[in-house]
């Protein structure tokens, strides 16, 4: 094994310094390893087939586009895909980015990897060190699960790229009861007001954009005595974070919300009178018919709307799979300089899924969850795919927005790449 090691670590030493300092760092004894026919079980997750690991590679290869000159690698398993990859002529780079350190560190112990690591086309990092994933790519499923800390941010784009496809066919332009949904909004959508009405109308301000994860229920008091003052933040909520505010004594100026799966028991209209709210089509028209205060109308990018979207001109909101993007975007498009999020978590924090609804209320129960962020304490806190998916897509809109200052208000929640934490709401 000492021998094996110190071939790749020559290799290392003289093409990745840095990467191999860091390296050596890693404790691969704390891997849990057992040999399975010809590949490595590790931590209980196989790393690849243990019957023919070359038929397998070539299968893998066969997915990417043919004849690219750049390629990227995501986790470095046992070689295999790296060696096949590197067989095309017309291959110019391969970027081969490293998910788990102790991993790798392991695998270079065991097996001799000094033919790719030596190919002069071969580029070796951290994935973590990346702030967005390279395209075209592949990605070892093994090493998606077993993704350390520091990758994890990277693991999650790759996963919620991987998956894109499969999300988006519950938005199929062509499923008819979409379009039913959409046809039976339209009276509504020709009458209501255009939610580009509001865009520049709150230049320079500050903005609490506010959500419904578990670290809201601790902001209860402060919300409430800001929102009595003269001079205070504009307050916009998510929809099911509008009757858990409200039962607090609490009233949110605007709401913001899209799915057609909200009914009044989510936005009650009682009380509705002062508070705007901000919706898409197909949002249940029992819902927005009961509404007792303004409403504004507005499209996201999706296919499902270019059919309208010439007929009824309105304005666009960003879209990402959760109603905290369009929250978000507009406050951006009204011109606030400073948002300030709050039971934004993208995860279970203190055992629970949501403030001011039961355990499976607005989704599957905690127990379900079998996913993990990192928290704003560096520890994993349980989620699930969904809201990782959700979290990726709000750090790549504050990434695109870069003259606004986003604060996350806990670090018991995912910590959101772009955001800092407000002193005097972190505890």
């Amino acid at each position: 094994m000492s021998e094996i090691f110190q071939r790749n670590a020559q290799l290392l030493r003289t093409r990745w310094p840095g990467l191999y300092q860091r390296l050596l760092g890693e404790d691969s004894s704390s891997l849990d390893v057992e040999l399975i026919g010809t590949t490595l079980k590790v931590c209980g997750i196989q790393l690849s087939s243990r019957h023919d690991r070359g038929a397998e590679a070539r299968f893998q290869a066969a997915s990417l586009p043919p004849a690219s000159a750049l390629l990227h690698l995501y986790g470095t398993g046992l070689g295999d895909l790296q060696q096949v990859l590197l067989e095309s002529s017309s291959l110019q780079c391969l970027c081969v980015h490293v998910l788990n350190g102790a991993l790798f560190k392991l695998v270079l112990e065991v097996l001799d990897q000094s033919q790719w690591l030596a190919d002069p086309r071969v580029e070796l990092a951290w994935a973590g060190d990346s702030r967005e994933i390279g395209l075209p790519y592949f990605a070892l499923p093994a090493e998606i699960v077993l993704a350390d800390e520091f990758n994890a941010r990277i693991r999650d784009r790759l996963v919620s790229e991987t998956h894109l496809s499969f999300n988006n066919r519950s938005f199929d332009s062509a499923d008819p009861r979409l379009i039913a949904l959409l046809n039976k909004s339209l009276d509504l959508l020709r009458s209501d007001r255009d939610v580009a009405e509001l865009f520049d109308s709150r230049q320079g301000q500050d903005c609490f954009v506010i959500a419904t994860g578990p670290s809201l229920e601790t902001h209860f008091s402060a919300l409430r005595n800001i929102r009595e003052q003269a001079v205070r933040p504009y307050f916009i909520c998510v929809d099911t974070a509008y009757r858990p505010l409200l039962e607090q004594g609490i009233r949110a100026d605007l709401v913001v919300s899209v799915d057609h799966n909200i009914r009044p028991r989510h936005l009650p209209a009682d009380a509705s009178a002062e508070t705007t709210l901000v919706y898409m089509p197909m949002l249940d028209t029992d819902v927005l018919a009961s509404w007792r205060g303004p409403r504004h109308v507005g499209y996201s990018a999706s296919p499902l709307y270019d059919a309208v979207r010439e007929q009824i001109p309105r304005g666009s909101l960003f879209v990402g799979g959760s109603v905290i993007h369009p929250a978000v975007d507009l406050a951006v498009k009204m011109g606030m300089r400073q948002i300030t999020l709050f039971g934004a978590d993208f995860a279970f924090p203190m055992n629970k899924t949501h403030t001011g609804w039961s355990d499976g209320d607005l989704g599957p129960k905690l127990e379900k969850a079998r996913h993990w962020v990192l928290d704003g304490h560096g520890q994993r806190v349980v989620t699930q795919l969904n809201f990782r998916g959700y979290l990726c897509e709000l750090e790549r809109y504050i990434a695109a927005h870069p003259q606004v200052r986003f604060l996350n208000t806990s670090r018991a929640g995912a910590l959101i790449a772009g955001t800092t934490f407000a002193s005097e709401f972190c505890q």
